[in-house]
């Protein structure tokens, strides 16, 4: 959800500008814009639409050395030419990009701008017209910065540029992610450290209420008040390799077929040599002490938590509530006296989540984030981090890492039990090795799962999946997959609830999905597809190999019961990848979505 890219240097930096945004489109944005020092001018260029359509519109004769970008995700004011960054002051003298929600810009604008005319419906340029204000009134670009930051309210991630001291570009962060990207005789900066991996690995973080001075030869930081801060920098554990496409035509497809090997590569990294599981001890000890776990988690990462529920009240034996983050923050339940939590993120960055993980951690309780990528802000902030492994995730809809944050949780499940001493009659590490087998047993029937979204998904523009228990989890998922890449109206219900009201939105060839991987409500969901069959549903079922009956469309391979939502799940990827495909939808780009989501 937006992107920050900025580069100062000796090298032409045009090409790193775009290059950067390009590998941060993977967030989500609808408008993209650039702006570069070019002599004593700052010449901007910014499209409505795609990186591609801006390189469009560039004028590539350009020598410039210096310059800052940005995707971005419109919050506020309509996704448009004139409200895409970047944005400048009045004289034009700065010239700004920002991630974030400045809450107050309102009132910020009726007390300190009254007077100045605004060309965008965005905060953004409040920001920016504030620092020319301050600097106005007889201080330098530094002070005005400052001031300026002192009165915003929200989050933030801002890359400044003064036309009059153009040898260096002004940084702040407050709550959105921003990094400082450290080079030989170069500096960037970024808000996802895939941006400049084409010419950095070694990194400095950024903290909230930061703002940092950037030229080509050196950092400085400062916090609002002015006090100098020293941080050693970090190197970034990504491969540039593992976020191409290949020979794949979507990220999306490559990565559903990569779960296989993300969940050997899980068992790897979390068992010893023993072939026993190997968690820090300080993460199982809290669990273990808790008498309640909340998860707390969003869109897909929350199905993946319901799922997570299930295994560690089943194996584990505690108490487990499953809770949306945007919720949670805001309309807090009563917590039990002793409660763990558990924060889920691919990104690791979801503004939603941060704010409940900063008032947890302000009331004392203990703190773990499952994310896919280390060093991002929840992994910073709690007190533990357990990693997924899965690599890069480019498209929009989530799949390896779905699968790998439910691979995680089946393994704490395991570690709790054997702490507490609980008699188990399942080993994770073992039937996780089954259920990667399994997985590519699947991946290698994807013309069928093909062929289903053809005679299902063709022309129908509401669909519905139905489960019980563990199933009824992978619908909730299932439909998020179909609607978001497909724009196919779907709706995930427990097999049961249907009748309770929404069966009334049944008519003829409506396709039902169901899923029946549970023997001990196999019949149940059978008796719902009779239901919906007889108002005119057009139903698919999609059976474990043990329960399949002959009128079922998809027989899954056997895992262990606990396990199936590993499997029963990649049919659905499938389908909504190729009833997307069909229906000309950008697959990896769904519109209006983000896949890093750093605002409330």
């Amino acid at each position: 959800m937006c992107g920050i890219v900025g580069y100062i240097g000796n090298n032409d930096c045009k090409e790193i500008l775009l290059k950067g945004l390009e590998k941060l489109e993977y967030r989500g944005y609808d408008s993209a814009g650039i702006a570069v020092v070019n002599n004593y001018d700052v010449e901007i260029f910014k499209e409505q639409g795609r990186i591609r359509d801006l390189r469009n519109i560039v004028d590539w004769n350009l020598a410039t050395t210096t310059g800052i970008g940005h995707t971005r995700w419109a919050t506020h004011g309509k996704p448009s030419k004139r409200n895409s960054h970047p944005h400048q002051s009045a004289t034009g003298r700065f010239t700004i990009v920002h991630n974030g929600v400045i809450e107050n810009y309102e009132q910020l604008k009726k007390q300190y701008l009254a007077h100045v005319h605004f060309v965008s419906d965005t905060d953004t340029e409040v920001i920016v017209q504030l620092v020319e204000h301050f600097v106005n009134e007889g201080n330098d670009t530094f002070k005005a910065f400052q001031e300026t930051l002192k009165l915003l309210h929200g989050s933030y991630a801002i890359a400044l540029i003064d036309n009059e001291n153009q040898d260096t570009i002004f940084v702040a962060k407050n709550k959105s992610p921003l990094l400082i990207g450290l080079g030989d005789n170069f500096n960037g900066v970024a808000s996802d450290a895939m941006a400049m991996l084409h010419v950095t690995k070694r990194y400095l973080e950024l903290k909230d209420q930061e703002m940092v001075i950037v030229t080509k030869s050196q950092v400085q930081i400062f916090t609002l008040n002015g006090e100098k801060i020293i941080r050693k920098p970090f190197i970034a554990e990504l491969d540039v390799s593992d976020m191409e496409k290949g020979t794949y035509s979507h990220y999306m497809l490559k990565e559903i077929e990569e779960q296989p090997y993300v969940v050997r590569k899980i068992i790897q990294k979390y068992q010893n040599d023993t072939g026993t599981i190997h968690i820090d001890p300080s993460i199982i000890g809290e669990l273990m002490n808790s008498d309640r776990i909340y998860i707390v988690a969003c869109g897909t990462s929350y199905h993946a938590g319901i799922v997570g529920k299930y295994l560690m009240e089943k194996v584990a034996g505690i108490p487990v509530e499953v809770h949306l983050a945007s919720e949670f923050a805001y309309n807090r339940p009563l917590l039990s006296k002793k409660p763990m939590f558990i924060f889920i993120s691919q990104s690791g960055e979801t503004a939603d989540s941060r704010t409940v993980l900063v008032q947890m951690k302000e009331l004392g309780y203990p703190a773990l984030t499952i994310t896919n990528v280390p060093g991002s802000t929840l992994s910073r902030e709690a007190d533990y981090t357990l990693l997924l492994h899965a690599g890069p995730e480019i498209a929009v809809a989530s799949t390896k890492a779905y699968t790998a944050q439910i691979a995680v949780l089946a393994i704490i499940a395991e570690a709790v039990a054997l702490g507490l001493g609980r008699e188990l009659n399942i080993r994770m590490i073992h039937e996780l090795a089954i259920v990667a087998n399994a997985m590519e047993e699947i991946s290698n029937r994807k013309i069928e799962f093909e062929q289903v979204a053809i005679d299902y998904l063709s022309s129908d523009r509401s669909s519905f999946f139905i489960g019980r228990g563990l199933d009824y989890a992978v619908c909730l998922e299932a439909a998020l997959k179909l609607k978001e890449i497909s724009y196919i109206h779907s709706e995930g219900f427990a097999g049961g609830e249907l009748k309770h009201g929404s069966i009334a939105l049944i008519e003829e060839g409506t396709p039902v999905f169901a899923l029946a991987t549970q023997e001990n409500v196999n019949l149940s969901i059978r008796g719902n597809v009779k239901e919906v069959a007889a108002r005119g549903a057009k139903p698919c079922i999609i059976s474990m190999e043990s329960l399949a009956m002959e009128e079922d469309e998809i027989v899954l391979p056997q895992v262990h019961k606990l396990l199936t939502p590993l499997i029963s799940v990649i049919p659905m990827q499938y389908i909504a990848y190729y009833a997307a495909l069909h229906r000309g939808c950008d697959v990896d780009k769904p519109r209006n979505l983000a896949k890093s989501v750093t605002v409330e």
